[in-house]
């Protein structure tokens, strides 16, 4: 079965004046229908990137991203409006940004329907049923300096829902609210998840986000380097736990990104010794490195 989002080998360069900056090395993404996912990695690591192209907003330099059956790497100027329009909803993280601030919250929600050519009473119905859904039934007619920030993201998330995408990308939606605000907001989320069957891929450095989804994936160096795959199970008293595992990215070449604090940990560099047994691939410190580096080892002893 085809993903609903699939990534192989994107790169994506920035390019300024004689300067190249290489935002995404070769990352490798899937993502199946129906998925809550979220991306985290450091400032810098690609993500907010990798995020603008899955969008259709950034054109990527290289490599393979299909979402629902659209090539993004082949789309037209005019394809890509569209794509924006229908395929995709987008929730930033500065709430001025997702809203004008002289239309109404039900106006607001209206207006990519609109757009898109349904009926002013079909997007009115639909803009008050999404209103509704996120909390703001008695706000349809309040602009948005009426509304606090929260308020502003539920109807943001309404707007990227107008639609009816087959994914919903939002990037950091909580780095502006308080934390009791932010938890409401990723419970909608998971809501627009379960009830309007919304794919959800959220950039973020929130851990509260991080944790209440099924997966979670590490970006590194402008590559997926790990994931964390979380479930639930049975205790044994009648109650539930979530279980979570993190797993190395390994990519279609057979690269891997070892676990920052692994390497801390094991002091590891240059290079390292592999040996493989029956069930598992085991990795160790090389114990010549120091003797082969310039300076020779840093004591007599070595490690």
């Amino acid at each position: 079965m085809t993903s609903l989002i699939h990534c192989e080998n994107l790169v994506k360069i920035y390019k300024t004046a004689d300067l190249e900056a290489v935002a995404l090395q070769g990352l490798d993404l899937q993502v199946e229908a129906g998925e809550m996912v979220a991306i985290v990695g450091a400032s810098g690591s690609g993500k907010s990137t990798l995020l603008n192209i899955l969008g259709g907003v950034d054109v990527p330099s290289a490599g393979e991203v299909r979402v629902a059956g659209s090539d993004l790497l082949k789309m037209t100027a005019r394809q890509r409006v569209g794509y924006r329009r229908s395929v995709v909803g987008f929730v930033w993280q500065q709430t001025s940004r997702n809203l004008l601030p002289y239309l109404t919250a039900s106006e607001n929600v209206q207006l990519p329907m609109t757009l898109d050519g349904r009926s002013l009473r079909s997007a009115r119905f639909r803009a008050k049923e999404l209103l509704g859904q996120v909390g703001l039934g008695e706000r349809l007619d309040h602009r948005p300096a009426a509304l606090s920030g929260g308020e502003q993201q539920r109807v943001a998330i309404a707007i990227a829902m107008a639609n009816e995408p087959d994914v919903l990308l939002a990037d950091e939606p909580t780095g502006e609210l308080d934390s009791e605000t932010a938890s409401d907001i990723v419970g909608l989320l998971q809501q627009m998840n379960r009830v309007e069957g919304a794919t959800i891929v959220v950039v973020t450095h929130d851990p509260l986000i991080a944790d209440q989804v099924s997966r979670t994936v590490a970006i590194r160096d402008g590559r997926t380097s790990s994931e964390v795959l979380r479930r639930t199970e049975s205790d044994g008293d009648g109650g539930s736990q979530v279980v979570a595992e993190e797993f190395a990215v390994l990519d279609r070449v057979g690269r891997l990104q070892l676990p920052s604090d692994y390497v801390e940990a094991l002091e590891l560099s240059k290079r390292v010794r592999l040996t493989l047994d029956p069930d598992r691939i085991n990795v160790w410190p090389d114990l010549n490195a120091e003797e082969d580096s310039p300076t020779g080892p840093t004591n007599e002893g070595g490690r």
